[in-house]
């Protein structure tokens, strides 16, 4: 796998010790709809001081979901359903839909939203000690395509703002395909080539979610932006 930087002005920068797998634990997420209202920009809504993003849930539009902080969370069972949640985000904010979410993360935790600042920013964010903060921090600094990848003729390339640069890294040996056509939907690590997974760890594009692998860009067929602004 190849990769290039392309620096901004003052870029943000990950934490050097950062090379390991981030980790959120299973059954800490709820989505659920899709819609077309936007949130205020202070997070709040017009009942209160809930937190809000994207519309309220219309009915048939449910995702996968359950209560957190239950004894089943550490069960590989609510890390699948953990993941096929995250995949609807996801591939909801690929296709440039508004999706209505929780995200629970560790009481320390600060890094995780970075990690997942490319989707659509969640309905609330709970857990953390600034989660508060987090939640405003993501909302404001989102935009689509921030992290993507596409499929060209025999080689395949990701592009990464997420930490304020651009880095792109084109993979062109088949094993590095076969890596993220694994991880895409979560896979166990065992269960993925070793070099791929290494390097896809140094660059922050894997979430670790219990025992399994998941793969964080979105993949898109056609820019929904000019050609120029991406």
């Amino acid at each position: 796998m190849t990769s290039a930087v392309h620096p901004r002005a003052r870029p943000r920068r990950h934490p050097a010790d950062g090379h390991r797998l981030a980790r959120l634990r299973p059954g800490r997420l709820r989505a659920a709809g899709h819609g077309a209202r936007q949130p205020p920009a202070d997070g709040s809504d017009e009942r209160g001081d809930r937190p809000a993003v994207g519309p309220r849930r219309p009915a048939g539009h449910t995702a996968p979901h359950r209560r957190p902080g239950t004894r089943r969370q550490h069960r590989p069972a609510a890390a699948r359903r953990t993941v096929r949640s995250l995949c609807l985000v996801r591939d909801l904010t690929a296709r440039a839909v508004l999706v209505e979410w929780r995200l629970r993360v560790g009481p320390g935790d600060d890094e995780t939203w970075k990690l997942l600042s490319h989707l659509q920013p969640p309905q609330r964010l709970e857990g953390a000690k600034d989660a508060q903060e987090q939640l405003l921090a993501w909302r404001g600094t989102h935009y689509l395509c921030k992290c993507l990848w596409r499929q060209g003729p025999g080689f395949l390339q990701i592009r990464d703002r997420r930490w304020g640069d651009l880095r792109r890294f084109t993979c062109d040996e088949p094993h590095y395909h076969d890596a993220i056509a694994r991880l895409d939907p979560g896979a166990p690590a065992a269960d993925v080539a070793p070099d791929a997974l290494a390097d896809f760890i140094e660059e922050h594009l894997v979430l670790r979610v219990g025992d399994l692998a998941w793969w964080l860009p979105y993949r898109v067929k056609r820019w929904i932006q000019e050609a120029m602004a991406v």
